[in-house]
């Protein structure tokens, strides 16, 4: 069996002796995974119960959204501000943390009676998940030597695949067979085994002390959130109407204003020398774009299956495996193979997959196609996510100092959990704009546009795949 020296890298501090314990890989993979597998599960585990909640609550389209994006966008928004808390007091403490808050907004989004107390929990929930996600992959990349880290990762990021995969099922199996309520009790026993494992076998570990950048947090932050509203109301509220305009305005006003605070700061929320990277920079290009095409059309595909095939939850759930299980299996293979073949190759192959998938959906929800035309890019689809996830996350650490592992994971976490509050709004957006309805005749017309959306974000992905670094650098 390999073992690892629990110490952190060197640009961590050491923790104490009792602490330099010779542990398993196995185990400390295991320790850093399962609370992430728990966030990462939670992204999509309201895809298929959806059309349940709504009947329930009475929710709007705009409210179904805001069940994820509310999620999202604060996992988002916190990732790089708890990296900088991990790096201060401690990454697995703050990883604690996350993980008891993660539980008790779950209790929380369990016991909601209204649309806005789900949100409002919801949105909590996403706050726990930003101290878990990227001081997973830190600590990960800290207890792991070098030769062995893209296996690693590529381990993570099928167990994070396995999140994604069993997401629609779960959330469809619980909701079929108790109720939706269910989907969240079910992180309670989770969080009961994932934080003594956490506490047990991942020694402590701190970074390079920095300060917190709360006001770079709120302008990165607030782009994407009034973004995202704009979006999402454009259609309802008109798209010249100042409610919508005028965040609309802000959120693009914001990002040159970042980049301008940011310039010379090293203790920005989001460093601009971290984009000297080429692999950094690619990978969040990358992040951003394939999230917005793959998971904007995730959430459209979980409710046609519903209301336009007639499929129940559990139903609905098990027919989107052949997409999303893929990655389980072909992300750790693809973390196995970086090395030998290149980080370039493989995205560009898993991106161009998951592009054709997308079109490939959009012809046959415009034709009404059954089930069986569907397996096929479904497999396609997965096979591309599975090349994707490994590779990029591989690509954000390539050439960067162990001092910056935690904070550029961070941001490509966060990148891609923007990208994935974007797709839902931006898809859902054209979706509406084009006639669009949640009934079993109000996809005509309106899905395939959508989902030619989400293609294009894909297509963009695999343009900037084609300049992701080569060979891993040792």
């Amino acid at each position: 069996m390999t073992t690892l020296d629990a110490a952190a890298p060197a640009a961590a501090s050491p923790p104490p002796t009792s602490e330099r314990r010779r542990i398993p890989i196995w185990i400390a993979l295991v320790a850093v995974s399962l609370p992430m597998f728990m966030a990462t599960l939670d992204n999509l585990v309201m895809t298929t119960a959806l059309p349940v909640i709504r009947e329930d609550l009475s929710s709007s389209v705009a409210q179904l959204s805001w069940f994820l994006n509310a999620y999202t966008l604060t996992f988002a928004t916190f990732m790089l501000p708890a990296a900088t808390l991990g790096d201060r007091l401690g990454r697995r403490r703050v990883m604690s943390i996350g993980v008891g808050v993660f539980t008790l907004a779950s209790i929380a989004s369990a016991l909601s009676t209204t649309s806005e107390m789900l949100i409002a929990a919801r949105a909590v929930q996403g706050l726990g998940a930003a101290a878990i996600m990227p001081l997973s992959l830190t600590l990960l990349a800290a207890a792991v030597p070098p030769a062995k880290r893209a296996i690693a990762i590529g381990i993570w990021g099928g167990v994070s695949g396995l999140g994604v995969a069993l997401g629609p099922v779960v959330g469809g199996a619980v909701v079929e067979g108790i109720n939706w309520q269910a989907t969240f009790w079910l992180n309670i026993p989770v969080a009961l085994v994932a934080l003594p494992l956490l506490l047990v076998a991942v020694p402590e570990s701190r970074g390079t002390w920095s300060r917190l950048d709360l006001v770079g947090t709120a302008m990165l932050g607030g782009t994407v959130s009034l973004g995202i509203w704009s979006i999402v109301h454009g259609n309802d509220d008109g798209w010249s109407d100042p409610i919508v305009l005028g965040p609309l305005v802000i959120a693009a006003l914001l990002i040159p204003a970042y980049v301008l605070r940011a310039r010379g700061r090293d203790q920005a929320v989001l460093p601009l020398r971290l984009f000297r990277s080429r692999g950094f920079s690619v990978a969040n290009v990358v992040g951003l774009t394939f999230t917005i095409g793959m998971f904007g059309t995730v959430f459209l595909l979980s409710q046609y299956l519903q209301i336009v095939q007639g499929y129940t939850p559990l139903e609905a759930g098990l027919r989107t495996l052949p997409w999303t299980a893929a990655p389980m299996i072909v992300a750790p293979i693809a973390g196995a193979l970086a090395a030998r073949v290149g980080l370039r190759s493989l995205l560009v192959s898993g991106l161009s997959l998951q592009t054709a998938s997308l079109v490939w959906f959009a012809v046959l929800t415009e034709n009404g196609s059954g089930y069986s035309s569907f397996v096929l890019p479904l497999v396609l689809a997965g096979i591309g996510m599975g090349l994707t996830f490994a590779p990029s996350a591989t690509a954000v650490l390539e050439g960067l100092p162990d001092a910056d592992f935690a904070i550029a994971s961070s941001a490509n976490s966060t990148i891609r959990e923007f990208g994935v509050a974007l797709g839902i709004a931006l898809l859902t957006a054209v979706f509406l704009g084009n006639g669009g309805a949640l009934t079993p005749t109000g996809y005509t017309g309106a899905i395939g546009p959508a989902l030619l959306t989400g293609a294009a974000a894909v297509a963009v992905a695999v343009v900037a795949a084609c300049f992701a670094p080569g060979r891993i650098r040792r």
